[in-house]
């Protein structure tokens, strides 16, 4: 099945290959690392275009908290939001050098991402065929910023939803899991495909 691109108008042709991920997307997941227990959580993220050659990008996670009781499940109005784990906004372009290496099917991308706890990161990696595979190339932070060191994330469009891994490197711990999720398309730019070409 071929992914029909949204209106051209108004998307810059340098974001074709990223076309598919535009629109919001919602859903559920885990975190677990050395010293973080597993916890769920719920994740909202979105990509956006303003026209220009580049996908905005922002996500926030929030853990999941159980009601205390009863009561809190007939009236979940009165229940607290859940806790913001993580956030984190950025941009994802494609270069306009194509690296050699490159498979024909897939493109070279360039994501810049920053967090709040005081870091930011630049993964570099190849999108095509409803994956995105990334790598950090750096990771820059404030003097009290997190002890992060290197990270990779892997996307993918499976049957519509999109799925991700983190694999993380930080407070000295070598890299490993650190959370994953399958999330929904609940409002989109372009319509969702399970087999998107680029």
């Amino acid at each position: 099945m071929t992914f029909a691109l949204p209106d051209p108008e108004g998307l810059a042709p340098e974001v074709y290959p990223l076309a598919w991920l535009l629109g919001r997307w919602h859903g559920q997941g885990f975190v677990d690392y050395p010293g973080i227990d597993e916890t769920a959580f719920t994740q909202d993220v979105e990509f956006a275009s303003d026209g220009g050659p580049y996908l905005s990008y922002t996500s926030t996670i929030r853990l999941v908290v159980a009601p205390d009781d009863a009561a809190a499940l007939e009236s979940p109005e009165a229940v607290e939001p859940a806790p913001v784990w993580s956030t984190e906004s950025g941009y994802w372009r494609i270069p306009p050098e194509r690296p050699v290496g490159v498979a024909a099917d897939k493109f070279p991308i360039e994501v810049l991402l920053s967090d709040p706890a005081g870091f930011v990161t630049v993964l570099i990696g190849e999108i095509g065929n409803g994956r995105v595979d990334l790598a950090s190339d750096l990771v820059a932070r404030v003097p009290g910023g997190a002890d992060v060191s290197a990270s990779k994330r892997l996307f993918g469009l499976v049957k519509g939803q999109l799925m991700w891994a983190h694999d993380l490197a930080a407070f000295g711990h070598p890299m490993q899991t650190y959370a994953s999720a399958t999330l929904d398309r609940v409002d989109a730019t372009a319509p969702a495909d399970d087999d998107p070409q680029d």
